[in-house]
């Protein structure tokens, strides 16, 4: 590969650096660097390239940045932390703000999700998840419980056991056969229900393809149902109405866990804390992040019905660690005072509550793009939604193209094959949402 550059012009003398050494993620690395889509900067609802041309952000950076950029109240609050307490070992010792942050999410969590594990990303939450889930069985006296169920188009994570739960194949066709054991149910992304508002009438009926899998493999073999409330990364399909009570009621049937990735719905996407409380069914354990520090710090966790905790609690020796799990940063002091900091400005700011009241507006909006050619399907709920585009030059290509062209036309959101993802910060206003139209209308007009 040749060499690669790039002048910033972020400062009044430009400068020169070089683009070879960093390996992007999820990127195509050389075409990146052909055509470099820079920023330098954010404050609310807007980046900055290095060029001063402002760009609306159409989707919280990922799905995280859901109280707008360049919040000083997280700043000065990592700040203030890392000046006080940088760093202390997870293991053995703890520091205040890791059980103050597991409160108060435990106060936004339905039911009895109230035992709050840290790790650093969705992918990690995801792994725990299924480690829980595993110690649970055992801790109760079903180690034979060692087989998970996922669904096609699902995303959880690129770590080894997010990608065995993976139903996209592109995340897990060079990486071998990864875990064993995970059965995949059918997707609900159904014909019949394109360019329907929030839950579809059709397809509720497709979640027994659990109860296929509990004939096929036993019950008692099965530990843990993982499943997006919202399948996000894939393209935000919206569960068919009735679709997960009855995934609900197959599980407490046969004694199966079930788990919700809430990494993308949590916080305010779905115009409440979680999905769980937007769709009236409560899993046993929930993952979440991005929005968990409002993308300022890297941070993750698990939250755990106290039932399942008390268990693996009560199943070791007196004095011997219960959970042989954790990471290095797990609970660090900077991304704890983060999350503090960024729960006050949902509460404070009834960001929550804002997001519900614009949703109607927002998606309004954006089936207004239904008459373009180019549109195949539309998909939303809350504050999440996608516009699928019909493919033009192979799979996914006319989608990166479309990314592209938005970018240059003052619009940031995220693709996934043509796709594109559609989720602004909660501080939106319907101004933002329309300048998001009307970019989207010209810029799927012209390709």
């Amino acid at each position: 590969m040749g060499h690669a550059e790039f002048t910033l012009r972020d400062q009044l003398q430009p400068r020169r650096i070089s683009l070879d050494e960093y390996w992007m993620p999820f990127t195509p690395n050389r075409d990146f660097k052909s055509d470099p889509k820079m920023v330098v900067r954010a404050e609310g609802m807007y980046y900055w390239n290095d060029r001063g041309e402002k760009l609306i952000d159409a989707s919280s950076g990922l799905f995280c940045v859901n109280a707008g950029h360049g919040r000083k109240e997280i700043a000065d609050a990592v700040h203030r932390q890392l000046l006080e307490l940088d760093f202390i070992a997870p293991f053995l010792r703890a520091h205040p703000k890791s059980f103050e942050l597991a409160g108060r999410i435990a106060e936004l969590t339905p039911g009895d999700l109230n035992r709050i594990f840290f790790v650093n990303s969705g992918s990690e939450a995801v792994d725990t998840a299924m480690k829980v889930a595993l110690a649970y069985h055992q801790a109760r006296g079903q180690g034979g419980r060692n087989m998970f169920v996922s669904r096609e188009r699902a995303y959880h994570g690129v770590n080894f056991g997010g990608v065995a739960l993976s139903g996209i194949v592109n995340n897990r066709r060079k990486f071998g056969p990864g875990v064993p054991g995970v059965a995949h149910m059918r997707h609900t992304h159904l014909k019949e229900n394109y360019f329907t508002q929030g839950e579809a009438a059709q397809g509720a009926e497709l979640a027994d393809d659990l109860q296929r899998f509990v004939t096929l493999y036993g019950a008692e073999n099965i530990a843990a149902c993982f499943i997006e409330p919202i399948a996000g990364s894939t393209g935000c399909l919206v569960p068919p109405k009735g679709y997960l009570k009855r995934v609900r009621e197959i599980c407490d049937q046969h004694g199966i866990l079930l788990v919700f990735d809430e990494v993308i719905c949590g916080f305010g996407r779905t115009g409440k804390a979680f999905a769980a409380q937007s769709f009236g069914v409560t899993p046993d354990v929930m993952t979440m992040a991005k929005g968990l520090t409002n993308g300022a710090q890297p941070m993750g966790a698990v939250a755990i019905s106290e039932r399942i905790h008390d268990t693996i609690v009560a199943a070791a020796q007196d004095g011997a660690i219960e959970f042989f799990h954790g990471y290095t940063y797990s609970g660090h002091p900077a991304p704890c005072a983060a999350g503090l900091a960024t729960l006050d400005i949902y509460r404070n700011e009834g960001l929550f509550e804002r997001g519900a009241a614009l949703s109607p507006y927002f998606l309004d909006g954006l089936w207004s793009l239904k008459d373009l050619p180019a549109v195949a399907d539309l998909r939303g709920y809350g504050m999440l939604a996608a516009i699928e585009v019909h493919p033009a030059g192979g799979p996914g290509a006319r989608g990166h193209l479309l990314q592209k062209k938005l970018f240059d036309s003052g619009l940031h959101l995220k693709t996934t094959g043509d796709s594109a993802l559609v989720a602004p910060p909660l501080i939106a206003e319907k101004a933002h949402i329309d300048s998001m139209v009307d970019i989207l209308r010209k810029t799927l007009a012209a390709i």
